[in-house]
């Protein structure tokens, strides 16, 4: 088993953390599915988990009420508690159906897909400023990550929520910080730091707003009301932690890998120059092909359950793998192409079920609008530097490039 060349394999499991899985995982997966798709693996607690990697079990276990993303026996999992709890326990991430149906059916009201829609021209705007930036400087390159990628959400997500333009760099900074926190156990000191800090600075800004509401959506929120249901100040506070945290890393690396595939891929890329309307199935397959989020958020197993011919036992860990599920011939003919003209295309890259992603609206519009101002304003982009070169960023949970250096 695992004969691919990749580091990190034992008689344990695959080690999902090694870098040199990191940096091309799909081989692994691909014999995962084959020999052992509800795999068992060492976590760096010393406690082990599941991962699931075929899409048909991916769709059963979200589905699947045995398996909970906030079991009531939490508290009592030696070594379960993940970082950061009293701040995420109550945000729709991690919640369970019932509170997440009241949760989401309170922010709905405010996060609307006309809301969003109407975003559209505004996106436009910023992903045009920050590319003719660039161009007026001279430079005939960028770090389409540093320069374009990581501050056009941000932006976009501050604006919505009514942030002061010039705290938007702090955000920035804690977005990265927080993220690092999730994505690599050893940087959840300085996380956790960074999450106080985050933490007093919303408490300021949702006290300014509860006795001045204003035109963003933070405000709505505030005045959200459902017979009589409102979000408490946790769960206020748990959302606009998802929205910032969650979804600006979410768009960050759907437009960087997104923007990679198309250079791998260079007939692709013509497709699209030559037919811009492709933008909306190339996004699509973006997302299937080489998505921003490798795994789903932690599930729990309420009870002993047998699986997949193994034995998951009470409290045990699993998770989703959204990159292996999305690469399963058994779903997706030809799984290993990358085809912006791929007519079915049934991915779970936002999820499935009751946690479907309620920012993958906006994660959708800010991809395809940032994707094609690239190539409108630099059609003859290319990679700067050898793709070996690349330094993928360390983590089980979200796919991306620390850096992407472009010429054009």
């Amino acid at each position: 088993m695992f004969t691919n060349g990749n580091k990190g394999h034992s008689k344990s499991g695959v080690d999902f953390l090694d870098q040199s899985f990191i940096n091309n995982p799909f081989p692994v997966y691909k014999e995962l599915r084959n020999e052992d798709p509800v795999h068992r693996f060492p976590l760096p607690s010393g406690h082990f988990a599941w991962m699931i990697t075929r899409y048909e079990d991916a769709v059963e276990i979200f589905q699947d009420k045995r398996f909970v993303t906030n079991p009531p026996f939490m508290g009592n999992v030696e070594g379960a508690a993940p970082p950061h709890q009293e701040i995420i326990s109550r945000n729709l991430l991690s919640v369970n159906p019932e509170d997440h149906r009241r949760l989401r059916r309170l922010i709905q009201k405010a996060f609307t897909p006309r809301m969003i829609e109407r975003l559209r021209g505004r996106i436009v705007e910023i992903s045009d400023e920050l590319l003719d930036k660039v161009l007026a400087s001279g430079k005939r390159e960028l770090d389409l990550i540093a320069d374009y990628a990581f501050p056009l959400p941000i932006m976009v997500i501050c604006e919505m929520l009514g942030v002061p333009l010039e705290d938007q760099d702090k955000f920035q900074e804690w977005s990265n910080t927080i993220m690092e926190g999730f994505n690599n156990p050893h940087m959840n000191e300085k996380s956790d730091e960074v999450m106080k800090a985050f933490v007093d600075y919303l408490h300021v800004l949702i006290t300014e707003r509860r006795q001045h509401l204003q035109e963003d959506l933070i405000s709505d929120l505030i005045s959200v009301e459902e017979e009589g249901d409102v979000l408490s100040e946790q769960e206020l506070y748990a959302l606009v932690f998802v929205l910032i945290i969650a979804g600006h890393e979410t768009t960050v690396n759907l437009i960087g890998n997104g923007m990679l595939v198309l250079l791998d891929n260079p007939e692709q890329k013509q497709l699209l120059l030559n037919d811009p309307e492709l933008i909306h199935p190339a996004l699509e397959e973006i997302l299937r092909y080489n998505g921003p989020a490798e795994v789903s958020n932690i599930r729990w197993a309420t009870e002993d359950v047998e699986y997949g011919g193994k034995h998951i036992r009470q409290g045990d860990m699993l998770f989703v793998s959204f990159s292996s599920a999305n690469r399963d011939p058994q779903q997706f003919p030809e799984p290993d192409m990358f085809d912006i003209t791929r007519k079915v295309n049934n991915h779970i890259a936002f999820g499935k079920g009751i946690h479907f992603c309620l920012g993958a609206p906006l994660a959708r519009l800010e991809g395809e609008i940032a994707i094609h101002a690239l190539l409108r304003k630099m059609p003859d982009i290319r990679l700067n530097t050898t793709e070996e070169s690349l330094e993928w960023r360390q983590g089980m949970i979200i796919r991306g490039l620390k850096d992407f250096p472009v010429s054009f």
